[in-house]
């Protein structure tokens, strides 16, 4: 007889394209492990030769500098810290640990709570955008048709997109996450099958035992998981020293 795990009944083992969740946090962990992988070879190679991505005061239309050695550091920083969250996650989801998920799907929220804010500032200061838009450097593709939109499209716009991206997102949180439940009700459903089939060899192993010890005469030790018997002359004496039932009186 198949037994069903309560914890299966609760949520979907499947997502995008009908695939499982620990194969869909597995693809998820190695893109975005490939993302930042890229990201670090870019930031690497701009650090080796700044002149390449060196971007005057002119260009950018402000009195600041692009990226300086400290921000570039940190930039590099960030990038491997990811690389190390999401070789974390896979490596969890392929050797069904599902501690190594927690980082990742921490990772998740925080992103996604990153994103909220960004939506609720553009919902709360809806200014903001075209403030935005003029910071940017003159010659930024399509600065002129963007600031000839009507502020109310233009923010519309910008919210509808930001909600299709926190949909997106807030699914794969959703995938991780039952991935993680999957890995953790997985694992406790083994042992408690192991230690019901333990439970059930140590009384077969006690009796047994006792078995053994009234042919050979002498008493096994028991074993850590054994329910052992009374003895059997414990049990007579015991049961001799009950008091008969009273004797049947016929009317």
């Amino acid at each position: 007889m198949k037994m069903v795990a309560p914890w299966t009944r609760f949520y979907s083992n499947s997502c995008c394209l009908c695939c499982h969740v620990r194969t869909g946090t597995i693809l998820l962990g190695v893109w975005y492990l490939i993302i930042n992988a890229v990201v670090l070879l870019i930031l690497l190679s701009a650090l080796a030769d700044p002149d390449q991505y060196h971007f005057s005061s002119s260009e950018l239309g402000g009195d600041f500098e692009f990226m300086d050695d400290a921000n570039m550091c940190i930039a590099i920083a960030i990038s491997l810290l990811m690389i190390l969250i999401c070789a974390m996650a896979t490596y969890g989801a392929y050797k069904q640990h599902a501690a190594w998920i927690i980082p990742f799907f921490c990772y998740q929220i925080f992103d996604f709570a990153l994103n909220t804010l960004v939506a609720v500032t553009v919902l709360v200061y809806p200014n903001s955008i075209q403030e935005y838009i003029r910071q940017l450097p003159p010659d930024f593709p399509y600065k002129d048709d963007i600031m000839s939109v009507n502020p109310t499209c233009l923010v519309l716009i910008i919210l509808l997109f930001i909600s299709i991206i926190l949909t997106f997102k807030g699914y794969l949180i959703s995938c991780v996450w039952n991935c993680y439940r999957y890995i953790n009700g997985r694992n406790s459903s083994d042992i408690l099958v192991y230690v019901t089939s333990n439970d059930t060899t140590g009384v077969s192993s006690s009796a047994d035992s006792e078995v053994c010890s009234g042919v050979c005469g002498h008493d096994p030790a028991p074993s850590a998981s054994s329910v052992l018997l009374p003895p059997y002359d414990d049990a007579t004496v015991n049961g001799a020293a009950k008091e008969p039932p009273p004797p049947y009186v016929s009317a």
